[in-house]
């Protein structure tokens, strides 16, 4: 006999506790045996999800309570990685909607429930947090309320059912005043609230691919649900791809989900949610179906990219001395394998044979892919982000983002000035506890690029920053990206404390006595708006006599840490960015070129 099946997605914000919600599940119905030890945070496998905090790729999970199986499906809360967002909805019946107490609903909140609320989705929300100090529960239920009505819901969706707890402490209720110690209450909600999937075990088969995977002995793994028929290993099935050709071939290997492993199972009917090996080929969207009777569902249509850079072959003076992976073959090879999974990608030809041009949903999209292929030891470079222009009804019009700021009150005057000149627009300002204000723009995503990292100066750390994409509108004109020149080494060698201290007036430096420089490299910031050219390897000459003064301890400022997103917002356009697994350094085009013909 079959169990009764709920499919249901996890949404939120980012930090609004997604995964921390997932992990108390999981524990409460017994997925973990006793005594196991359990890390934080299980579902964000991967080291960069767990550094970060942030959910970057979706993953599903089962747990089983009261003879129901209840597949989890745990979804990106970054707008930048919409892509997974938007074809994880397509396997589940309900969602979970998890909203901070004390925050309430943010960017992100309206990207992921905009994309549930076009799939006719209805949600059930979760006020999470609400035994942290200044949670304001109800508050936040009233906001989720005006979001639901802004984003159009209708009237079944306007009435979601709503639940307070905390994933951190484990306990979910139905009103304030009730006493919980488990997650009971948000379980029961799902059962009574989630629709049972709809499918009809007697049709031919359809299963819709939404995530691939990789194994060395299965090869290409498809994940998805199955919308209609049964799946049987070593059955004959048939792949309708983009194009609506039919490849046929045999399901070798089936599985489901069980708590966070994956299982073998002989056969799967409808609703369920599986992972089928077999189909060496399969791409995102194309559907799984019956050879005789094949029918395809509509393809997974993905937001366009915003943001283009080119990524090309490493052609500095230190090329290939810290990569294992550095030629045009392999960078290709590397990005075209990356289009298999990431579905909000995009790649390009180039004029030239050593240069891509890849797109993306946005600066934290990109950077990640960066910072993946680097982690794996390729070694490449890449061009300031460009945003991406497109014609709507015969007009150019460029892609406009919703920013959202919370920031204390002496930054709001910068902030608002600030944005002024980057062509944003004040949409509203709420005054909120412990002297902080939420400031609402709507900016073109251009205006954002190098914005962050002047936020946090203006805020000095202490403001909160969040966009997600809104829609294409007219182009809004120059925006005055001011920024310093920059310090350019013209000398190959090893920085000096010497040289550097006495450079120390000119600037702020982004390397340490000791790095290795090269000539066109960029040092550091100016203090004025024009480029300067130093030496910073030059040594102190010795003498046999001795300084006045000399004993006394001398100490450089403190350089600017150029992290990687830190440096694709600062990077200019006559700039590129040196990525190795070791190092990420900028450098000048034309002047590294230029110097090295000498």
């Amino acid at each position: 006999m079959t169990l009764p099946i709920r499919n249901v997605a996890i949404i939120a914000h980012v930090d609004h506790g997604k995964t921390t919600l997932v992990d108390a599940l999981l524990k409460q119905s017994g997925t973990f045996r006793e005594g196991e030890t359990v890390p934080d945070c299980v579902m964000d496998s991967n080291d960069l999800e767990r550094e970060r905090g942030i959910t970057i790729l979706s993953k599903n999970t089962a747990v089983h309570y009261k003879e129901t199986l209840i597949n989890i499906v745990d979804t990106p809360g970054h707008a930048d990685f919409g892509g997974e967002v938007e074809r994880v909805l397509g396997m589940v019946d309900g969602c979970l909607l998890i909203v901070d107490a004390n925050e309430g609903p943010m960017p992100q909140t309206r990207f992921v429930l905009k994309k549930a609320l076009e799939k006719g989705l209805r949600p059930i929300v979760f006020i999470n947090k609400i035994d942290r100090v200044r949670a304001n529960p109800h508050v936040a239920v009233d906001k989720v309320l005006d979001l639901f009505l802004e984003l159009g819901a209708d009237d079944d969706q306007c009435e979601f059912p709503y639940l307070f707890g905390s994933g951190m402490a484990g306990f979910a209720k139905e009103t304030l005043e009730e006493e919980a110690s488990d997650m009971q209450a948000l379980f029961n909600a799902i059962l009574r609230h989630v629709p049972p999937p709809v499918g009809d075990a007697s049709k031919p088969l359809q299963l819709q691919v939404t995530t691939l995977d990789y194994s060395d002995y299965l090869g290409r793994i498809v994940i998805g649900k199955i919308h209609n028929g049964t799946i049987r290993v070593g059955q004959q099935a048939a792949i309708v791809t983009e194009t609506g050709a039919i490849v046929k071939s045999k399901i070798s290997k089936l599985m489901g989900f069980e708590g966070l492993k994956r299982i073998d199972i002989e056969e799967a009917t409808a609703g369920n949610l599986v992972a089928v090996a077999g189909f060496a080929n399969a791409n995102i969207g194309e559907t799984i179906t019956d050879p005789n009777d094949p029918q395809a569902l509509p393809l997974i249509k993905v937001d366009e990219p915003t943001l283009r850079m080119n990524f090309s072959v490493n052609d500095s003076p230190f090329a290939g001395q810290e990569g294992d992976f550095v030629t045009s073959r392999q960078l290709r090879d590397r990005l075209f394998r990356e289009l298999e999974t990431n579905v909000a990608l995009r790649i390009e030809e180039t004029d030239s044979p050593d240069k891509l041009a890849v797109s993306g949903r946005g600066e934290l999209h990109l950077g990640i892919l960066i910072e993946t292929m680097r982690r794996e030891g390729y070694e490449f470079q890449v061009s300031q982000p460009q945003v991406i222009y497109r014609e709507v009804s015969g007009q150019p019009c460029e892609p406009f983002e919703t920013l959202v700021l919370d920031v204390p009150e002496e930054a709001v005057g910068g902030c608002i000035e600030r944005l002024g000149q980057r062509k944003g627009e004040m949409q509203d300002m709420q005054v909120g506890t412990s002297a902080r204000t939420q400031l609402e723009f709507v900016i073109p995503a251009r205006g954002l690029i190098g914005f962050r990292g002047e936020f946090m100066r203006m805020t000095r750390g202490a403001g909160i920053m969040n966009h997600s994409f809104l829609d294409y509108r007219p182009i809004s004109g120059e925006i005055e990206m001011r920024r310093n020149g920059v310090l350019i080494s013209f000398e190959e060698g090893v920085a000096t404390f010497y040289a550097m201290q006495n450079a120390e007036d000119r600037g702020v430096f982004f390397i340490r006595p000791g790095v290795k420089v090269y000539r066109g490299m960029v040092l550091g910031e100016h203090n004025r708006q024009q480029d300067l050219e130093l030496n910073v390897c030059k040594a102190k000459q010795l003498t046999n006599h001795r300084a006045s003064g000399g004993e006394e301890l001398v100490q450089l400022k403190e350089p600017i840490d150029m992290s990687l997103e830190r440096a694709l917002e600062y990077i200019g356009g006559d700039e590129l960015l040196e990525v190795t697994p070791k190092s990420i350094r900028l450098r000048k085009v034309a002047k590294a070129k230029k110097l090295a013909k000498k």
